[in-house]
């Protein structure tokens, strides 16, 4: 014949229970990594736009390859640190790239005073196609940069165009984009507005 719990063998085994259900919990929640509490933490990736983006598990530092510029000098990530860079890989023969030139033109109106570089990055064959479709594109606010031999294309493992890259003012990749996206939309502004606010720098303006 069984034996009847008292009351204090049955509060017993209630809290043992509390405590390893809080256990269970908790480990689960380090295999997720990322709780609802640390996303709101970390950078935003809202609507469409967030779904597309792919964030770095670890930043790791930016490639130190360089590409060329009009006056014949080279440019690189580096020269920016201090500064976030979104860097874009795009040509003049890739459709997607040219629909979305307009808004990376935009974006660095709007977020250059607060720190943001977009470099723009050509695979085209010369400078004579980039100034032609900035001509043609009414684009006023980018720098033009030429890829020559794909080598930079080649460090990012770029395997379609376009692909932007965000990199942080340490000079770190913490994420990318492959395809085209409407860089000045609100979402898009937001993530890079969080990075900016971890320690990018205005852009210097003579005069």
């Amino acid at each position: 014949m069984s034996k009847r719990s008292t009351p204090a063998a049955l509060l017993l085994a209630a809290v043992s229970l509390a405590v390893s259900l809080a256990v269970s919990l908790a480990a689960a929640l380090l295999v997720q990594g990322t709780g609802p509490a640390s996303a709101e933490a970390g950078p935003p990736l809202l609507g469409a736009f967030g779904g597309n983006f792919r964030l770095m598990d670890q930043p790791v530092p930016a490639p130190a390859e360089t590409v060329a510029t009009p006056d014949g000098g080279t440019a690189g990530t580096a020269d920016f640190l201090g500064q976030v860079v979104l860097l874009n890989f795009w040509a003049t023969w890739c459709a997607p790239c040219v629909r979305e030139m307009p808004s990376l033109d935009r974006l660095q109106a709007d977020l250059a005073d607060e720190g943001l570089v977009v470099m723009a990055v050509s695979e085209d064959s010369g400078f004579d196609r980039i100034e032609a479709f900035y001509a043609e594109q009414a684009l006023e606010n980018l720098e033009s940069y030429l890829d020559r031999r794909g080598a930079l294309a080649q460090a990012y493992q770029v395997r379609g165009m376009p692909t932007t890259v965000v990199i942080d003012a340490e000079g770190r990749v913490v994420g990318r984009m492959q395809g085209p996206a409407e860089w000045d939309s609100e979402e898009a502004k937001a993530l890079l507005r969080w990075y900016l606010e971890s320690g990018g720098q205005p852009l210097e303006t003579s005069g």
